[in-house]
């Protein structure tokens, strides 16, 4: 790609991860993008899709060093928006706004408070019923009884209150359960009535504009495979009560940019279970179906426009796994 037709230059954290190497495949669909990925793991698979690759220092990312090389890394390759494919780099960029903006890069990053809010799905679960927005019952109690008056007969689901991709959670069918994971997850320890089946379960993106209002939700009626990511989905062009639920989230919480909703279904309304404001693992199965929420922060955050859902195609995604071979 010859300078004269470069667009943005972009920098895409986590590209040995699902969500760094789809947001890579997404930008890959856009004329004029240098892409520039960076990863702890030498070896990441993701360094293969970009035009150059950094390797992320041994270090924390609280460390001086860390920051100095981001600074470095950001002016050396003119860096003009970063997109942060990890949840990790999400929280520690988000505390790091200025790093950002004394280096006149852009960062896709959500609203500060929604970031905070939906890391503890507890003070989320808290959020919801404060603004009377419908919430799937749940409790911190470690009192089998009082547990049951709460929620309902067993089975429940224990959720941590932090925590991603389905990691963690167990169900509980008895007290003996209940007295075992409140021990194991201590101050992360949460509980929930177990809602409709994995069969009705939806991701939504959407893209939020910060002001109440977003463009509009990208579907997908999901099944969930290793580790929690969406192995196998079906877009749904429309549905008026998912569209209803992500109408009064988004007017509530504000979004900005990238957004993720997880829903089910039961008893004829719609639950969420928990807000990743963020770009998902989905990422790139909506790019494939209309839905490039890469593209879409570009317009957002370097050029100042609302981006709109133009298209959302009827297809059925699922995905496999490949191998990549190296010869030495």
């Amino acid at each position: 790609m010859s300078p004269e037709t470069l667009v943005v230059r972009v920098l895409v954290t986590g590209v040995g991860a699902i969500i760094g190497q789809g947001v890579v495949k997404s930008l890959r669909q856009l004329p004029g993008v240098y892409i520039v990925g960076l990863d702890r793991d030498p070896q990441a698979f993701g360094r293969h899709a970009c035009d150059a690759f950094q390797v992320k220092p041994q270090v924390a990312e609280t460390d001086p060093a860390y920051e100095r090389f981001l600074q470095e890394l950001l002016e050396r390759e003119a860096i003009d928006l970063v997109l942060p494919g990890i949840e990790q780099d999400v929280f520690h960029f988000d505390a790091r706004r200025e790093l950002f903006a004394s280096a006149g890069v852009a960062v896709v990053l959500n609203d500060s408070r929604l970031i905070s809010l939906a890391r503890d799905k507890w003070r989320l679960h808290q959020a919801l019923l404060e603004a009377g927005l419908p919430a799937i019952p749940s409790s911190r109690s470690t009192d089998w009884e009082q547990v049951q008056a709460e929620l309902g007969p067993a089975p429940l689901l224990c959720k941590p209150r932090q925590g991603s991709g389905g990691r963690g959670q167990a169900l509980v069918e008895n007290e003996d359960d209940l007295h075992y994971q409140s021990r194991k997850q201590g101050e992360n320890f949460m509980l929930q009535r177990l809602i409709g089946s994995a069969d009705e379960e939806y991701t939504v993106g959407l893209f939020g504009y910060g002001d109440g209002e977003s463009s509009r939700p990208a579907i997908l009626q999901r099944t969930l495979g290793p580790g929690g990511a969406t192995w196998c989905a079906r877009s749904v062009a429309g549905d008026p009560l998912i569209q209803s639920a992500c109408e009064a989230l988004t007017a509530h919480f504000r979004p900005v940019g990238p957004t993720n909703y997880q829903f089910r279904k039961a008893d004829g309304r719609v639950w969420l279970l928990e807000i990743n404001p963020r770009l998902s693992a989905s990422v790139s199965l909506r790019a494939a179906l209309g839905c490039n929420e890469a593209a879409m922060s570009i317009d957002y955050f370097c050029r100042g426009q609302r981006p709109a859902l133009a298209e959302w195609r009827a297809a059925r995604c699922s995905r496999y796994i490949e191998d990549h071979i190296e010869y030495l």
